[in-house]
């Protein structure tokens, strides 16, 4: 297996641009533990085992374990009323929308860029500063006047802001803010080292560059750093910095219980709303995860994606063999694609 899965590595690196880590572990066994590529061009700077990535969306696996932290200690439910708790007026967010609605995709509320509709999250800051937006509430004009997609618990759509009101929750909640919430609860607790929110105009040590592609009409391919394409520092939904080992610290973390009480862990880790059908069984969002359960009822796949201008992220656990994949790119790069090459070796 090991060999096989480091020629499909190797082949992405060579032929299709990968530039990243892949972490490939059974159990505590690590089957593959491999960096390609580069962490900065300009000094040809190699990535390394604990190189830092921004892993955009999968950031929300957190959100969503804090928020299940707070429900265990009884500072909220998932049928807490958000914009309520929250005490804000005035935007287009329903009153109505719940913690469960955030968590699952099911709040109608509309987004800051419709992921669904195709629309490119670096169009937000043509006009506006992607620097002004720095603390959780400063997302918050770019959605909460936006047209709703549909009434709260009404229909299923990814979004990005619901998850950003959620990290408002948190700080509400807690007393503290998004990030220091996070590092002290999740990262610190699930001894994940290397994780933190590295801010792209700050120092932090073994952060990994980010690189869009840009492909000239001739075919001749550019690299270009993704400064100017998000906030300058990781949110409730998206852009924490983590290595590899980190996320597979995490769900270790998780799923020993060592972060919250067992049935909490329980409820982060299930399906919650289905998706979609199949002759193989079903596909249903969880919290922030989404999860794949077979024709006899068994989960048998959670994983959370990410994906940003030159940031391409996956994280995959698969419970009945304790198999955890984490592919983490520092540019452009389809790790979908590697997960379903190296998945076939691993069933």
């Amino acid at each position: 297996m090991q060999h096989t899965v480091l020629q499909i590595l190797e082949q992405h690196h060579h032929e299709r641009d990968f530039s990243g880590v892949c972490l490939l572990r059974q159990s505590d066994f690590d089957v593959v533990h491999r960096a390609f590529g580069l962490a900065h061009r300009g000094f040809r700077v190699p990535n390394n085992l604990d190189t830092r990535f921004d892993i955009a969306s999968v950031t929300k696996i957190f959100t969503a374990a804090a928020i299940m932290q707070l429900v265990d200690q009884g500072k909220i439910s998932l049928e807490t009323r958000v914009m309520p708790f929250l005490e804000i007026e005035g935007t287009r967010i329903s009153d109505d929308v719940t913690v469960f609605q955030c968590l699952t995709h099911t709040s109608g509320i509309g987004d800051d860029a419709d992921e669904e509709d195709g629309e490119d999250y670096e169009l937000l800051y043509v006009d506006r500063p992607n620097y002004a937006i720095r603390e959780t509430r400063d997302f918050l004009p770019q959605c909460g006047w936006n047209e709703p997609k549909f009434a709260p618990g009404q229909g299923v759509r990814y979004n990005n802001c619901a998850f950003v009101l959620l990290g408002l929750v948190i700080e509400k909640a807690a007393g503290i803010s998004y990030r220091d919430y996070v590092r002290r609860n999740i990262f610190g607790p699930a001894a994940m080292v290397t994780a933190d929110f590295c801010a792209m105009d700050g120092i932090c040590e073994n952060l990994a560059e980010q690189y869009k592609r840009i492909e000239a009409e001739n075919g001749q391919i550019q690299w270009r750093r993704n400064i100017y394409s998000y906030p300058p520092i990781g949110s409730p939904d998206g852009g924490a910095t983590v290595a590899a080992l980190d996320l597979a610290r995490f769900l270790e973390a998780v799923s020993e219980n060592r972060l919250m009480s067992e049935a909490a862990s329980r409820q982060l880790l299930a399906p919650h709303v289905q998706r979609r059908e199949s002759d193989r069984g079903s596909h249903w969002n969880g919290f922030a995860f989404e999860v794949d359960i077979d024709i006899d009822g068994v989960v048998v796949k959670l994983c959370k994606d990410g994906i940003n201008a030159g940031v391409a992220s996956i994280c995959a656990w698969y419970p009945p063999t304790d198999t955890t994949c984490v592919i983490l790119a520092n540019q452009d790069c389809d790790v979908w694609h590697m997960l379903e090459e190296i998945e076939q070796i691993i069933e």
